[in-house]
């Protein structure tokens, strides 16, 4: 890869890498960091990675990095015992986008990825498989799963209305 084309990756993917970790994370310097240690990673590796791939070579090294970061972090935490909270839904709510950030919020990781690679950024089975490292039955799975949570979390759409 080329130095022009390294600049054109970080045009072109930065912020669609930064949404796919924030949507993760919910910290914006962490994704920020995340993002900046992806982009490292692949100046190192420039001679190495042709362009075409560039794109879920960066989406790919960004979750493991956040991957390994949750994992950090979970050792980290405190010795209490987590109580998990019931998805309940609340009809006080009149904006779609918050309930769907706490809906999504909800999933278990892999099911969240899965979801957001598709929906969001708009991903094939392969290409999320190749990010994730899943095949692209588990990535199915992992996408109607997910879906159905969401759809039992947020209910029918004529109530939120």
């Amino acid at each position: 890869m080329t130095v022009q084309e390294y600049n054109r990756s970080v045009q072109e993917y930065a912020d669609s890498v930064y949404r796919f970790i924030r949507g993760h994370l919910k910290d914006e310097e962490r994704a920020n960091d995340i993002v900046q240690d992806s982009y490292e990673k692949l100046w190192r590796h420039v001679a190495e990675i042709e362009y075409p791939v560039v794109k879920s070579w960066l989406f790919s090294t960004a979750y493991h990095t956040m991957i390994d970061i949750i994992r950090k972090e979970k050792r980290m935490t405190s010795l209490e015992p987590s109580i998990e909270q019931e998805m309940i839904y609340e009809s006080q709510y009149s904006d779609l986008n918050e309930i769907l950030q706490d809906a999504l919020k909800r999933l278990p990781g892999q099911q969240k990825t899965a979801v957001m690679l598709r929906d969001y950024e708009g991903y094939s089975y392969k290409e999320i498989g190749d990010i994730t490292g899943l095949s692209e039955a588990q990535v199915k799975i992992n996408i109607y799963r997910g879906r159905l949570a969401l759809k039992s979390y947020i209910g029918k759409i004529e109530t939120i209305l």
